[in-house]
């Protein structure tokens, strides 16, 4: 998981900042405030395979972080074990096919 935050932030480091403080910005309102950056965010992120690997191996996982996140969007600490969970699963994701992928152009 490690590899795949550091991918993230090295190819995608301003859209995750500007998600990341319209989040801070609005903690009982982010989900519909934010949406656009979340989908920037989302489409920085899919570009690169790695990141598409995590996805693709714990998507049950990070759809049911998702949808606590929705259905609690004014207590989002509510959802840590959901997130939990999912980076879990993140850790176990056999990445090392894909350590020398080029990075997809965003």
């Amino acid at each position: 998981m490690q590899a795949a935050m550091e991918i993230s932030t090295k190819y995608c480091q301003k859209e995750l900042e500007e998600y990341g403080s319209c989040v801070a910005s609005n903690p009982s309102s982010w989900q519909q405030k934010c949406q656009d950056l979340k989908l920037k965010v989302a489409q920085c992120t899919s570009s690169h395979p790695v990141i598409r690997k995590i996805q693709a191996d714990c998507a049950d996982q990070f759809s049911l972080f998702e949808r606590c996140l929705r259905e609690n969007q004014s207590s989002a600490e509510t959802c840590q074990p959901h997130i939990a969970r999912f980076l879990a699963c993140a850790e176990t994701v056999d990445i090392s096919e894909l350590a020398n992928s080029a990075p997809q152009p965003t």
